[in-house]
């Protein structure tokens, strides 16, 4: 499937920092964009960067869309279109490339499991250069929809769990939420529900792009076109949406359980589990339970070792300036067993952030080796 734009000529594509591009200016923008083997989008502004994306498309060029600041093999393997990077949520981040078919051969399933359309405005919240974002803008500018950065005038949106939370009282329209990157929370969920969105999960990975999707409250499935096995308790995946390189099957690193009716329950990072006495303790079922935790503004688990037990939860969390870590560390004793319960918390000011939102725990793990994050609490 190719990748072209799919508005009319008069209807709005982009509405960013407040400036209109009809589909026809930027079709025009496109067709007049430098011809060169190789694009480059990292330091664009938005409308910019999505002319240059299509541009590239149409010219059988490649084009790459990672974060200025990060340093990158500017090599561009054959057959590459799209070059991006992976989140760097759990370490560093790492260059893929992309085929043009690896994403918009799953846009069909993707319109039909979300319901977006082409009178939708679909509001991107995070930059480009995380891939979770740049999808959604390429195929919302795909089906003709109209992209935008304002939240009052959206009526669907692409989003963490916490820019959700965030959502639903500044963007009066919304009827489509579109849920990536962490796990969604019970109370982002609910919000949504009492306000009438319909809330569509999907579970995947910068190099795997769609593995598992649902609409809340259903349970996961894998997405159309996908094969889903488990082995030696971790996910593994063979589809065609994946980036270049690699074998046919490759391991998603979570750990999950896929059952007989095909629904899949994902439990977290393979190298995220904490072994507390011989007790196995998965970071992201402790993460998802304080998270939701009223104002707990983020936190990230991880093992820390111990003398005895060879390793304990330790939390690291930030918090709004009114709310009181006490009354966090007993929500947390009520709702999380006896060997999930942080032995240790901090407090940090600021946690370090994925340019998708996503609190980057690998970042945490290596401050805390270092001793040079958070107040002990």
């Amino acid at each position: 499937m190719n990748l072209a734009l799919g508005g009319h000529s008069d209807a709005p594509a982009i509405v960013w920092s407040g400036r209109t591009y009809t589909y026809a200016e930027l079709a025009h923008i496109v067709d007049d964009w430098p011809r060169t083997a190789h694009h480059d989008a990292a330091t664009l502004d938005v409308p910019d960067a999505l002319a240059c994306v299509f541009a590239a498309a149409a010219q059988g060029s490649s084009v790459r869309v990672v974060d200025p600041l990060l340093t990158v093999d500017a090599d561009v393997p054959d057959g590459a279109f799209l070059l991006v990077a992976t989140s760097g949520s759990s370490g560093n981040p790492q260059r893929l490339a992309r085929s043009v078919e690896s994403w918009t051969d799953s846009f069909p399933a993707f319109t039909r499991l979300t319901g977006l359309s082409a009178a939708d405005r679909v509001l991107i919240t995070g930059p480009l250069h995380a891939t979770m974002h740049l999808f959604a803008a390429v195929h919302a500018l795909s089906i003709g929809a109209c992209v935008t950065d304002d939240p009052t005038t959206s009526t669907a949106a692409h989003a963490v769990p916490a820019v959700l939370r965030t959502l639903i009282d500044s963007a009066p329209a919304l009827r489509i939420a579109v849920v990536a990157g962490i796990a969604l929370d019970p109370t982002a969920s609910m919000a949504a529900s009492r306000r009438g969105i319909t809330v569509i999960e999907y579970y995947g990975a910068a190099e795997l792009s769609l593995v598992a999707a649902r609409v809340v409250p259903e349970p996961l499935r894998a997405f159309p076109g996908v094969d889903l096995e488990i082995r030696d308790g971790c996910l593994w995946v063979r589809s065609p949406y994946v980036a270049n390189g690699g074998e046919e099957w490759r391991s998603a690193g979570d750990l999950a359980t896929l059952y007989d009716d095909g629904t899949i329950v994902v439990h977290g990072r393979a190298d995220a589990a904490i072994n507390v006495g011989g007790a196995t303790i998965i970071a992201e079922d402790v993460e998802r339970v304080l998270a939701a935790i009223d104002g707990v503004r983020g936190v990230a688990v991880v093992g820390t070792p111990h003398s005895v037990l060879g390793e304990i939860v330790t939390a690291v969390v930030e918090l709004d300036p009114d709310t009181d870590l006490a009354a966090v560390r007993a929500t947390a004793r009520a709702a999380l067993p006896h060997q999930g319960v942080p032995r240790k918390w901090l407090i940090e000011r600021r946690l370090p952030r994925t340019a998708s939102g996503k609190v980057a725990r690998g970042q945490v793990r290596a401050a805390l080796l270092r001793s040079t994050l958070g107040s002990d609490a």
